[in-house]
C-alpha cells in the first residue's frame, strides 16, 4: 500500500514528521463531528409530521424531498476529496457546518406555503453539507480506523446515532410548542455551533485517504466477494434508512399515532441502535462473531415482520427494538470479517465498487416514496424485510465465499 502523509491546513508534510499519537489525539477532537453529520442525515425524517406530511398522502413528494438529500450526501462527498488538501480540516469543517445552518435556516423560512421544490435545494444544501463534515472527519480519524477498525466504526456510529437520538427527541419535544421554523432554527442552532467550535480550535492533523485506481475499481467486478459486500452496503444501508426516514408517517398513517408518539418511537429506533453497537462491543470478546452476526440478521427480520404486521403500540415498540438492536452489529462485524481483503475501503468515503452500495443505500428512502405513492405507505414497511432477508442470505454467501476463498489459498 502507498505510504500516506500527514497534513496540516491541506499542506502536506512527512509521515515521519507527526507522531502517531498527534494524530490520534487529533483524530479524537474530530470525533464530535459524526454527531452533527448524524444530526443533518437524519433530521428529515424526524420533521415530515411537522410539515404536514402525515395529514397528505403526497408520498412523491417525500421520496423527491429524500433524493435531494441524497444526491447533496453524495456531492458534497465528492466535494470534501477535492476541498480537503486545499483547505485543511479545520477551514472546511467550520465552512460546512455554516452551509449546514444555512440550510437549515432556509428551510426554517420555506416551511410556510411555499413550493416544495425550493425545499429540494436546501435539502441538497444540507445534504452536502452533512456529507462534507462526515468525510473531512473520517480524513481526521483515518489512524484510529486502520489501528482498530470495528472499535472506531462502533465508537463514530455511536456518537452518529447520538445525533439522529437527538434530532428525534429535539422535534418530539417541540413539536407541540413550537411553529415549524422555530423547530427549524432550533436545529440550525447545532451546525452554528459546531462552525464557531471548528474555526477557534487547533488545526488538525489528519492522513488523507488514497483512493482505488479506475483499473483496481473495474477489476474488484471480477470479486465475488466485492461484489457480495457491495451488494450487503445496498441492502443494509437501505434497510436502516427506510426506517429511520418513514416510521413516523408509517405509525402515524397506519397505526393512528400521534405525530409525537411517531417521532416518540423514531427515537426509540435510534436508541435502540445505539444500545445494540453498546452490546455488541461488550459481547464481542465472549461470543463466536458468527453467531452474533448470524443472530442479529435474524433479529433484525424478524423486527422488520413484525412491524409490517402489527396493529397495536405494543407490537411496534416490539419491532422497533428489534430492528434498531438487530441492525446495530450487522454492518461493524461485516467490515470486520472482510475487511482485511480490501485495505483500501473506507466507510466515510465513496470509492471504488463500494459506493455503488452505498449510494444505492441512501437511495432507497427516495424510492419507497415512489412505491408508497403507488401501493400505499402500509407497504413500505414491507420492503424492509424483503431487505432484511437479503441481507441474511449475502451473509450466508459472505461466509461461504471467505471460506472458500482461503481453502484455495491453502
Amino acid at each position: 500500500m502507498v505510504r500516506m502523509a500527514a497534513t496540516t491546513h491541506g499542506t502536506p508534510v512527512s509521515a515521519t514528521g507527526r507522531q502517531p499519537t498527534l494524530q490520534a489525539a487529533s483524530g479524537r477532537r474530530a470525533l464530535g463531528g459524526f454527531f452533527l453529520s448524524g444530526v443533518l442525515f437524519s433530521f428529515l425524517g424526524a420533521v415530515l409530521p411537522a410539515w404536514g406530511y402525515h395529514l397528505r398522502s403526497d408520498h412523491a413528494t417525500v421520496g423527491l424531498y429524500f433524493l435531494f438529500l441524497t444526491f447533496g450526501i453524495y456531492a458534497g462527498a465528492q466535494a470534501c476529496h477535492w476541498l480537503v488538501t486545499r483547505t485543511g480540516l479545520r477551514l472546511l469543517l467550520a465552512v460546512a457546518s455554516g452551509l449546514a445552518c444555512a440550510g437549515l435556516l432556509a428551510l426554517a423560512y420555506l416551511s410556510g406555503p411555499h413550493p416544495p421544490s425550493m425545499r429540494m435545494f436546501a435539502l441538497f444544501l444540507v445534504g452536502g453539507a452533512g456529507a462534507m463534515v462526515n468525510a473531512a472527519v473520517f480524513h481526521a480519524i483515518t489512524p484510529l480506523y486502520q489501528h482498530d477498525p470495528g472499535a472506531t466504526i462502533n465508537l463514530s456510529g455511536g456518537l452518529f446515532g447520538l445525533g439522529c437520538l437527538s434530532t428525534a427527541l429535539l422535534t418530539a419535544g417541540a413539536f407541540n410548542y413550537y411553529t415549524v421554523p422555530a423547530m427549524m432554527i432550533l436545529l440550525a442552532v447545532i451546525p452554528f455551533y459546531f462552525m464557531i467550535g471548528f474555526a477557534m480550535g487547533e488545526p488538525f492533523v489528519y492522513t488523507p485517504h488514497s483512493f482505488p485506481s479506475f483499473k483496481q475499481a473495474l477489476a474488484d467486478f471480477r470479486s465475488p466477494g466485492a461484489i457480495l459486500f457491495t451488494l450487503l452496503l445496498f441492502f443494509q444501508f437501505g434497510n436502516e434508512w427506510a426506517i429511520a426516514g418513514w416510521l413516523p408517517l408509517f405509525l402515524i398513517q397506519q397505526l393512528g399515532m400521534s405525530p409525537t408518539n411517531g417521532i416518540l418511537l423514531l427515537a426509540l429506533y435510534w436508541t435502540a441502535l445505539l444500545a445494540g453497537r453498546i452490546v455488541a462491543q461488550a459481547m464481542l470478546p465472549r461470543v463466536r462473531h458468527s453467531r452474533l452476526l448470524l443472530g442479529s440478521v435474524l433479529a433484525a427480520l424478524l423486527g422488520c415482520v413484525l412491524l409490517s404486521m402489527t396493529e397495536k403500540m405494543g407490537g411496534a415498540v416490539t419491532g422497533i427494538i428489534l430492528i434498531g438492536g438487530g441492525f446495530a452489529a450487522i454492518y461493524p462485524l461485516t467490515v470486520e470479517s472482510i475487511g482485511h481483503r480490501f485495505p483500501y475501503y473506507h466507510p466515510g468515503f465513496f470509492g471504488g465498487i463500494f459506493s455503488l452500495g452505498l449510494v444505492g443505500g441512501l437511495l432507497t428512502p427516495g424510492l419507497l416514496g415512489f412505491a408508497a405513492q403507488e401501493w400505499g405507505v402500509g407497504k413500505v414497511m414491507l420492503l424492509p424485510a424483503l431487505g432484511s432477508i437479503m441481507v441474511c442470505v449475502l451473509v450466508l454467501l459472505i461466509w461461504l465465499e471467505t471460506r472458500l476463498t482461503r481453502g484455495a489459498a491453502t
